[in-house]
């Protein structure tokens, strides 16, 4: 069940646009539990929002994701900017909630103020973020973070999703994957403006990079060729270089190539078309929910008197027009 918010939607939109910590955490832990209030203050927070450089960073489990995110957050405060983190992590099966959580993360950042790190429960998403994760950037953008670092759950080269959402999306690869380099290039390859070989003191750490330019410098169609870079994130080397690249290429999106262009209006339309579905669905099963009928229907169904395909048909036929994707909580 959605929690009710303890604050009103006014009084969080304007804590989180001073820059109030306990306001912005709020919102998006009522974000995160689709609580309808939260959508109605995410669409207050817009005209306040839009000026964030957004980071994706993603890759399979193990790469060393966290690592590299600890590295940037350094690299963004040594540049005298503020920053935000979102850590998608994996859904608990019992609560649903995340299970690594923002408390254990990036600990050396505990005590800095301008640094803001929280976690999204995936809660079973397998796009590599929640849908819950442009209303978390948005919260952030809006208390003012410079940056937006986010880190994706890491299921691999399903992780297409983040891409749509952050200016820049980083594929962190480790080195001797074989195979796996193989199978991420009809995925997630094909969504990455630069590209992290980790781990790079690994004896096929040169290989793997000349693997991933080999793909880039025979097929790759556009304005940005996406760099491959070395860094082992644990111990700090060649991160300073990563940093540089996400430069690099926010200046390159600002020139506006016509390769991130068309890009970002295919990547819009997609998503568009997703926030229609989630609100028609979420619309319908309220129907259905209130809808009577159906359980009238069951015992007959089961009783073999009525054809569950023509119960399915009349309820649908019932359920009318479809609206309400408004953020209202009926």
């Amino acid at each position: 069940m959605s929690r009710r918010p303890e604050r009103s939607v006014d009084d969080l939109v304007a804590g989180t646009i001073g820059g109030d910590v306990r306001s912005a955490a709020r919102l998006i832990r009522l974000i995160d539990d689709e609580n309808p209030a939260a959508w109605v203050a995410v669409k207050q927070l817009f005209r306040h929002s839009g000026r964030a450089l957004v980071v994706g960073i993603t890759g399979p489990p193990g790469a060393g994701k966290s690592t590299l995110t600890d590295c940037l957050i350094h690299l963004v405060r040594s540049a005298g900017k503020t920053v935000g983190v979102l850590a998608v992590d994996p859904s608990s099966p019992i609560s649903g909630g995340a299970i690594l959580g923002d408390r254990i993360r990036m600990n050396r950042f505990a005590l800095d103020g301008d640094v803001f790190i929280r976690s999204l429960a995936s809660r079973g998403h397998f796009g590599g973020v929640t849908p819950a994760t442009r209303g978390a950037i948005r919260v952030m953008d809006a208390m003012g973070k410079d940056v937006v670092l986010v880190e994706t759950v890491g299921v691999g080269q399903d992780e297409v999703d983040i891409a749509r959402l952050a200016h820049t999306t980083i594929v962190v690869a480790v080195p001797g994957l074989g195979d796996d380099v193989q199978a991420m290039k009809a995925g997630i390859l094909e969504v990455g403006d630069l590209f992290v070989v980790n781990k790079a003191d690994h004896p096929e750490a040169d290989n793997t990079v000349a693997y991933l330019e080999n793909i880039f410098r025979r097929s790759w169609r556009g304005d940005w060729v996406p760099p491959v870079l070395k860094a082992e994130a644990l111990h700090d080397r060649g991160t300073e270089g990563i940093w540089q690249a996400i430069e690099r290429h926010a200046l390159h999106r600002g020139e506006g190539g016509s390769s991130y262009l068309e890009r970002q209006h295919n990547d819009t339309l997609i998503e568009l078309r997703a926030f229609l579905r989630q609100g028609m669905q979420r619309e319908i099963s309220r129907r259905l929910d209130e809808n009577p009928e159906i359980e009238e229907s069951v015992k007959q169904i089961v009783d073999g008197d009525i054809d569950i395909y023509a119960v399915a048909e009349q309820i649908l036929s019932s359920v009318g027009p479809i609206a309400g994707f408004d953020g209202d909580s009926r």
